[in-house]
């Protein structure tokens, strides 16, 4: 093939110039889709596209990028609260591939595609045929029974609407067993007649729901009339000379299977090994989270590292083939390999099932074929599979991607998909990623996502915890904990009212977080840089809520800005005296490897929490639990000297601590009680929403963010003096909190809170006795002061105090609430 002549004439011209055939509409649709034709009795002629990664060898990323911006544009048209109630689902075998990259660029919808792979044990929820297509049955597998049964907004994604009548079939099965207000209809190009538009928009009004149309290009096809006829006679003259026999090239004299295929020994194959992520689903067949999503996203790197690890050190042009309804995986991979093979041309295409004519000109969109015999056992028997525009294409090295079901002896046979690869490019890899076979359904939930729970970006953060915002759990302070203390109740099984702060509180927020925005973000640079050097290359961030959960979100926004990754993120509830949540371990545990885990805080007082969780996993793999969990915390601020993973021991004031939910994503503490949470569910916590108009929680972030660039001088210096000096922990702070209390007669190490951060806690959230400030201490307790001004608590002068600061709670009201184990104490 010539291709600098191919890229001056349209793909379409030769059938065109013979059928008679004509596309009207976008500019763009000749840019999109050429012509070919095939052995179909419905329809002659077929829309190549240029940019879905099928037919035609593509640049991963305009493959990936023409998905991901009909998905922007879906989520721009639904809004994000409509997104997050919104399902996707692609068509076999073509759009598998964009269906899931629209899902990528809504962000927060799940993702399921049909399927002609039946899977035993799994009980189909839907099917539908499609009239044109040479095999007609689609199958719906979610392994989530729900998945299709919510009210919300249903995007359905092809390549092309040519009559509309697959959407159709799709939506009156569906829509009779889930019924839904609302369709949202992508494709890449829609060239429907204005008959069959019409017949669209009568049937949403039959069915009383809105359904919307997305596209890149729209148009119409204009056949001649007998073109059918004519197309047919056309693909018999090429191909009824040798009708049964397989060949590798076909010119426009001569059909692919009219000279025989060379001959040459089984070629060697390459295999390498991805480590693909354990449980993580291949595709969407049987349904793809936006949990998933990010946990792809983690693990690419190091994947696409070991694909350019395998190819040849001469290699330039290096082509990705995926298999059939396997088209995402390996277009991310390939995407992925596109951004680091440095000097390297990357292609991505797939294989089909789909019978289509080659013709060697340079306006015919298909011009070579390779045929092969189906490897993956399908449920209709043998026949012939085929790999289009791969031949003669010159690739130095082609990696072929495909799940394990179709690691077959057919694949590796003489005349299988890689012997035939073997004869058109000197190097074939061969990457397997793992079949996902559906289980039992955990009786875990996914996690919980912004918008619908929390008012950060989806992405931010996952919350392994329950909703209980429909439950009353709030009680006035005193009240609360007078009632603890009486009846013997554990502090986490109730909520404080949430403190709503006034203005001038809030004004000292503000300029707070504009004087210590810079101090933040340079620690929050020095604690991820050390994690990432010390603890994992790609770590999964845990934060413990909520103190951790801002935090967090900053760490995950560092690595994102200093090193473009895009690191896992979740919060999880831990409960003095009841440890961490277990399930949520166990979560963890099911996805991602507990020796990336890192365990995030805002700060340690006297290091209640750090004791608190080391015990909680020792006991949690005891019991039977995963192993590998680091119990070490990483913290921003580290005054109490508890830890060794921190970006600073300075005592100084984290604005988040300011603030409670309103600063946390509009998210309670959490809450463990007996009769809300069950053996097999996740702590719970409410979301605020009705705080929403005093929510500061992406203000925050922003504003700390925005100082990244300013501090990343700053922050390499400081982690360079880290690794070289002594961090290990001395406990300073829980030996100075002893002396505190036997010096102020309390006797109990629990009602002493250091730090600015615990001080704010105790000023908002419990009975305060007295402050011990830092004599000289400046604007770090100007909130401080004002909070003890408003609750008439005195703010006593030290001299010689370890912390800036020290909360101290007044015992009448608290024995119940911070006893260590939860419950009252005896004082």
């Amino acid at each position: 093939m010539n291709k600098a002549v191919n890229d001056r004439v349209w793909s379409g011209t030769w059938v065109a110039d013979r059928l008679g055939v004509e596309l009207v509409g976008d500019s763009r649709l000749t840019d999109l889709l050429g012509l070919a034709l095939r052995r179909n009795p419905k329809r002659a002629h077929l829309l190549v596209s240029n940019v879905l990664g099928k037919h035609v060898p593509q640049s991963p990323s305009v493959v990936y990028g023409q998905g991901f911006a009909l998905g922007r544009r879906v989520r721009d048209l639904l809004g994000d609260e409509e997104a997050a109630r919104a399902v996707v689902l692609g068509y076999a075998e073509t759009a598998t591939g964009l269906g899931h990259c629209v899902a990528d660029g809504i962000a927060l919808a799940p993702y399921l595609h049909s399927t002609r792979r039946p899977v035993p044990g799994v009980t189909p929820a839907g099917g539908f045929e499609e009239s044109h297509s040479h095999a007609t049955s689609h199958l719906l597998l979610p392994e989530d029974p729900a998945l299709l049964a919510g009210d919300g907004p249903l995007v359905l994604v092809d390549d092309e609407f040519s009559t509309g009548n697959t959407v159709l079939n799709t939506i009156r099965d569906l829509h009779e067993r889930y019924p839904r207000s609302r369709y949202v209809v992508v494709a890449l190009v829609d060239m429907r007649s204005e008959e069959d538009a019409g017949r669209l928009d009568a049937f949403a009004r039959e069915i009383d729901a809105r359904v919307d149309l997305v596209a890149a290009a729209s148009g119409t096809v204009k056949l001649p009339e007998g073109v059918l006829e004519k197309g047919q006679d056309l693909v018999a003259r090429f191909e009824g000379t040798h009708p049964g026999a397989r060949g590798c090239i076909e010119s426009a004299a001569t059909a692919a299977w009219a000279r025989p295929a060379p001959t040459c020994p089984h070629p060697a194959l390459n295999r390498m090994h991805l480590m693909w992520p354990r449980d993580l689903p291949d595709g969407g067949r049987h349904g793809f989270t936006p949990a998933h999503r990010i946990r792809l996203e983690s693990a690419l790197p190091a994947m696409a590292a070991r694909l350019a690890e395998a190819l040849p050190q001469d290699a330039h042009r290096v082509h990705i083939l995926g298999f059939e309804e396997l088209m995402y995986a390996p277009l991310r991979l390939a995407r992925e390999l596109e951004q680091v093979a440095e000097g390297v041309e990357v292609t991505y295409s797939t294989t089909t099932r789909s019978p289509v004519l080659a013709v060697d000109d340079p306006g015919y969109a298909i011009r070579t074929r390779l045929t092969f015999p189906a490897h993956d056992n399908p449920a209709d028997g043998p026949g012939d599979r085929y790999a289009y525009n791969v031949a003669g294409a010159d690739f130095d090295a082609v990696i072929v991607v495909v799940d394990s079901t179709a690691d077959t002896p057919d694949l590796h046979a003489p005349d299988g998909l890689l012997a035939r690869l073997a004869e058109h490019t000197p190097h074939v890899t061969l990457a397997v990623v793992p079949s996902y076979t559906p289980e039992r359904p955990s009786m875990l939930a996914e996690p919980l996502r912004g918008p619908t729970f929390s008012s950060y970006a989806p992405e931010d953060v996952g919350w392994l915890l329950q909703d209980l915002s429909d439950v009353t759990l709030e009680a006035p302070t005193e009240e609360r904990e007078e009632a603890i203390q009486s009846g013997g109740a554990h502090y986490a099984e109730s909520l404080p009212v949430e403190y709503q702060p006034s203005d001038q509180y809030q004004e000292l927020f503000r300029t707070a977080l504009r004087e210590s925005s810079a101090r933040l973000a340079q620690a929050v640079g020095a604690v991820t840089e050390i994690v990432l050097q010390e603890r994992s290359p790609r770590p999964v961030l845990v934060s413990l809520a909520r103190a951790g959960t801002p935090v967090g979100v900053l760490m995950r926004r560092w690595a994102q800005f200093r090193h473009g990754l895009e690191l896992p993120h979740y919060a999880v509830s831990i409960v003095r005296g009841r440890g961490i949540d277990a399930n949520a371990l166990r979560w963890l545990s099911g996805h991602h490897d507990p020796a990336d885990v890192v365990f995030v805080d805002g700060w340690t007082g006297k290091g209640a929490i750090t004791r608190e969780l080391a015990e909680a996993i020792k006991q949690f793999e005891a019991e039977g639990g995963a192993v590998g969990f680091d119990p070490e915390i990483a913290v921003l601020a580290d005054p109490g000297s508890c830890v060794k993973t921190y970006g600073t021991r300075e005592d100084f004031l984290i604005p988040s601590a300011c603030l409670n939910s309103t600063v946390s994503g509009l998210i309670s503490r959490t809450v463990l009680r007996a009769d809300l949470v069950g053996p097999d569910d996740f702590h719970g916590a409410k979301f605020y929403r009705e705080l929403a108009g005093g929510d500061v929680s992406v203000e925050f972030l922003d504003a700390v963010a925005a100082r990244f660039p300013e501090v990343a001088e700053a922050v390499g210096a400081q982690v360079k003096e880290l690794l070289s000096s002594d961090r290990e922990p001395t406990w300073e702070g829980w030996a100075a909190v002893e002396r505190i209390s036997e010096e102020y007669g309390i006797h109990d190490v629990n009602l002493v809170k250091p730090g600015v951060g615990e001080t704010t806690r105790v000023l908002l959230r419990r009975v305060p006795w007295k402050i011990l400030a830092r004599a000289g201490a400046g604007a770090d307790l100007d909130h401080v002061r004002l909070l003890a001004e408003q609750r008439g608590v005195p703010v006593e002068e030290v001299a010689e105090l370890p912390y800036t600061c020290v909360g101290l709670i007044h015992p009448k009201y608290t024995r119940g609430a911070t006893g260590a184990d939860g419950r009252a104490v005896t004082l």
